[in-house]
């Protein structure tokens, strides 16, 4: 393991399955944030027309909900990284046979 310090960071380098859980979270956040920019993007034109005003403010409140779901793809990342480090934590602190 190898510690990295960079703008009075500390960064944990716990080798490849850090990057491998890093970028599944980075793809899921990639789609979460696409889905919310197509959902406001219909609903701006779902407005343009007065027959679709009901259906482009629910895809408002989709997209905005969206945007609650980025923040825990954030913290479950993080918490999952964590676990992961424990582990190997504990792996390398019992004794070899």
């Amino acid at each position: 393991m190898l510690f990295y310090e960079t703008n009075n960071e500390l960064d944990l380098d716990i080798g490849n399955r850090h990057i491998v859980i890093q970028r599944r979270y980075e793809a899921l956040g990639a789609i979460n944030d696409l889905l919310i920019a197509i959902w406001f993007l219909i609903g701006s034109f779902f407005f343009l027309n007065d027959s679709l005003v009901q259906s482009g403010t629910w895809l408002f409140i989709v997209g905005s909900a969206q945007l609650i779901i980025k923040p825990l793809i954030k913290l479950t990342s993080l918490v999952h990284v964590a676990q992961v480090y424990n582990k190997q934590c504990q792996e390398e602190a019992q004794p070899s046979i």
